[in-house]
């Protein structure tokens, strides 16, 4: 639970609570935690598959029975309650790559697909297999600021040394060479950086990489030999005006020999993220590309030990890599989903273009006065500031510094994978509350 989550739920027990009726949460990405309902289709797959007999239910759309049909068929006994395959259900695998193949125009083989318990899981078990040494021989992994706390958490658990690279605000936080050579060559004398972190579309950015980008990105890592791990569990939310989504994958079996054949790379997805918010169900995918088959082996042998998918998530990750299609019975109802995008306009606050992700990276202008005050408090400017739109509102936020963030600036992160009368709520408590903050320090 968020740090902040803890002081509301103590406020409450002490009676503090006067401004407000109800606590809101928009720190992280849950999306059904704040009230966002479920994708129908998904949920009716999954109670017939818990329970088959609806199989001949013909209140329900005859895809939906189908699809369950179909799923049940690849499960022992056609139970859900079956122990599933080591390294996934083989037809969800199969969906998993007939989903890369189609989005990439590039062939995926199933054999370098293994399903996990989630993104962040299968993050830990590939740093497990490139993490070694100690000192200079330390591996380090560059990663985006800002960047989610959980991803540095799993770096020190690994025993990896984080090497940070800062997105460039002003340019809508997009990933700079320039920056990344800075960040390598600086790290080099105190560990040995052998792996690229990419978050894309980005979190809590908002940005979204172009192809040209990534290019560069992939050149960089050719040249400094590093291990990419293209952290893509957002590539179902791009929205922004000439945006679009490019996988690490594609972008590299385009770029041809020797890039192509010689770059690694990891890429990630998840049915926690999105549109989905499945998070409870707990299962993405990793694809290993251009990795040695002895490497290969040992990933194999690190995911059968330790991040089985449950069938019910990998039932959930094959609906939607493989959704229902114009003309489906289903369609017209999974069509209407949908996040929501609100602009910034209030004064001593900004933000950059939201192209991608389920966040709102807000940068908050502290004047002098409030920066002096929460010094005083031995606190960070944005994490007093959101201390105080808890205590004063019931807005649970992300402070900017527990996402770290380039020294001098402050922001907050709020999730917009929200439903609109919340999300109006949060707009209307965040507004009053900033503009009586900026007031009281001028």
């Amino acid at each position: 639970m968020h740090v902040f989550m803890y002081l509301s739920h103590w406020l409450v027990l002490q009676g503090l609570v006067k401004r407000y009726k109800d606590v809101i949460d928009v720190s992280s990405g849950n999306p059904h935690g704040m009230g966002l309902k479920p994708l129908t289709f998904v949920r009716q797959v999954l109670a017939t598959c818990f329970y088959p007999p609806l199989v001949h239910d013909e209140s329900l759309p005859l895809d939906v029975r189908q699809r369950a049909q179909s799923l049940l068929a690849e499960c022992d006994g056609e139970s859900i309650g079956s122990y599933p395959a080591t390294y996934g259900m083989k037809h969800v695998r199969s969906s998993v790559s007939t989903f890369i193949t189609r989005r990439d125009g590039v062939v995926s083989d199933p054999d370098n697909i293994i399903i996990s318990n989630g993104s962040q899981h299968a993050l830990i078990l590939i740093l497990k297999l490139l993490v070694q040494g100690r000192g200079l021989q330390q591996t380090g992994v560059l990663t985006p600021v800002p960047c989610y706390r959980s991803f540095n958490k799993g770096l020190v658990a690994q025993g990896a040394v984080s090497v940070p690279y800062y997105l460039c605000e002003e340019q809508g936080w997009t990933v700079q060479v320039e920056e990344l050579r800075r960040a390598l060559q600086a790290a080099r004398g105190h560990c040995n950086p052998m792996v690229l972190y990419i978050i894309n579309p980005g979190n809590p950015s908002g940005h979204v990489q172009s192809k040209a980008s990534i290019e560069e990105v992939i050149r960089f890592a050719a040249e400094e030999r590093l291990f990419i791990m293209a952290d893509e569990v957002y590539q179902g939310c791009v929205f922004g005006k000439d945006s679009e989504f490019y996988s690490y994958k594609k972008v590299l079996s385009e770029m041809g020999p020797p890039y192509s054949t010689n770059v690694e790379l990891a890429s990630f997805h998840s049915v926690s993220k999105g549109f989905m918010g499945e998070s409870g169900l707990r299962c993405g995918y990793v694809e290993m590309v251009n990795l040695d088959p002895q490497v290969m082996r040992y990933a194999y042998q690190a995911f059968s030990f330790n991040a089985l998918a449950s069938v019910p998530g990998q039932i959930t990750l094959d609906v939607m890599l493989n959704p229902p299609q114009p003309g489906d019975p289903s369609y017209a109802v999974y069509a209407q989903k949908k996040i929501n995008i609100t602009e910034n306009g209030l004064p001593g606050m900004t933000c950059q273009p939201i192209n991608g992700g389920i966040f709102m990276f807000l940068r908050l202008h502290l004047s002098k006065a409030a920066i002096e005050h929460a010094e005083e408090k031995d606190l960070e400017p944005d994490l007093l500031y959101s201390m105080r739109l808890l205590e004063d509102t019931g807005l649970c936020v992300a402070p900017g510094c527990e996402l770290r963030q380039k020294q001098g600036t402050h922001h907050i992160r709020i999730c917009l994978a929200t439903p609109e009368e919340i999300m109006e709520d949060v707009l209307h408590r965040l507004k009053s509350f900033h503009l009586r903050f900026i007031k009281e320090f001028p």
